[in-house]
């Protein structure tokens, strides 16, 4: 009997001490404002309804609310005076060296053109209407035809046209050599212009571009699920895994509570270990997406200071006002 008294006794000063080193109560981060990732800029939403990867997104566009095309240096403006602090952008190789800031892997679906986007160069990229496929109704009327000749741009641009903003780069192919590539031309950009960056993707082209430039702030796949999966089995003591270091972690909000010390206790410790952290929409299987929804926004920790990655900043932003107001 005594025995079982020590054990149970152990147990509870063991949960007691769990709690402690993990509830936010007694977190010392200052509350502030959540930092606002723009996906592609300012988008085109689309019905996500049975989605897959060969889904023409544009031939699935919702009754637009705004003027402007993902992945283009006039979203991007729009995007950081909505209040964006950084954006996501995709990029593929292109034929002549460069590349080309574009989602989809062909030119079909977006553009009056046809075939694999990185089997062309530059020069012709660029005389191409990238607003070309984008119908709401079916078909039957193409809102943005004509309206995206010449706005497809190339990485080198959209770094020179916003010389301080801060980029994630969402390498689309998996092949070392992309990796290596793009390592290239980021090694001729200064330390303090690469540490504005974070670069993600395949497995393979991550791991080369961390060979060439471990100072780059880089994620997968595989990383983002080594480092959730460690956390979760010794984040209660406290300690961060080496694979949560100096990296970004993209969290569904629904998986958020189930990390040590969320939110804040979290958060310092991330901070602690230079990581950054953006929340996205509830995770149920199929594709990840950005959180979206003005329910989810208003479902945050008050003080939440964390990231936020969405596709929907013309709509999550004036929320977010609104919650500073109150």
């Amino acid at each position: 009997m005594k025995k079982r008294t020590v054990v149970l006794a152990t147990m509870a000063a063991l949960a007691v001490a769990i709690y402690v080193n993990n509830t936010s109560l007694i977190s010392a981060r200052a509350p502030g404002r959540p930092v606002l990732l723009a996906h592609r800029g300012l988008a085109q939403d689309f019905d996500r309804e049975g989605l897959t990867g060969e889904t023409c997104t544009a031939m699935r566009m919702l009754p637009p609310r705004h003027a402007y095309l993902e992945n283009t240096i006039a979203s991007m403006e729009a995007a950081f005076s909505l209040g964006a602090d950084a954006i996501e952008l995709d990029v593929h190789p292109t034929a002549d060296g460069k590349f080309a800031v574009f989602h989809d892997w062909t030119l079909d679906c977006r553009t009056e053109s046809k075939g694999v986007t990185r089997e062309r160069d530059m020069a012709y990229l660029k005389t191409l209407d990238i607003g070309y496929g984008y119908t709401a109704d079916d078909g039957v009327t193409f809102p943005f035809r004509g309206k995206g000749v010449g706005l497809m741009p190339s990485l080198d641009e959209v770094l020179v046209h916003f010389p301080g903003g801060r980029f994630h780069i969402n390498v689309k192919g998996n092949d070392p050599a992309e990796g290596e590539t793009l390592a290239r031309f980021l090694a001729g950009l200064k330390p303090e212009e690469r540490s504005r960056l974070t670069v993600y993707g395949g497995d393979a082209p991550i791991a080369a571009l961390r060979r060439k430039l471990p100072d780059l702030r880089t994620f997968s796949d595989r990383s983002l699920k080594r480092c959730i999966l460690a956390y979760i089995a010794a984040g209660w003591s406290g300690y961060v895994p080496e694979a949560c270091r100096k990296t970004t972690l993209l969290v569904p909000l629904n998986v958020a509570p189930w990390l040590w010390g969320w939110p804040f206790r979290f958060l310092e410790r991330m901070d602690a270990a230079e990581t950054h952290v953006f929340l996205l929409g509830p995770y149920h299987g199929g594709f990840l997406e950005g959180l979206n929804d003005p329910a989810g926004i208003e479902a945050l920790p008050d003080g939440y200071s964390g990231g936020i990655s969405t596709d929907a900043l013309d709509v999550v932003a004036p929320v977010l006002q609104r919650r500073d107001m109150n």
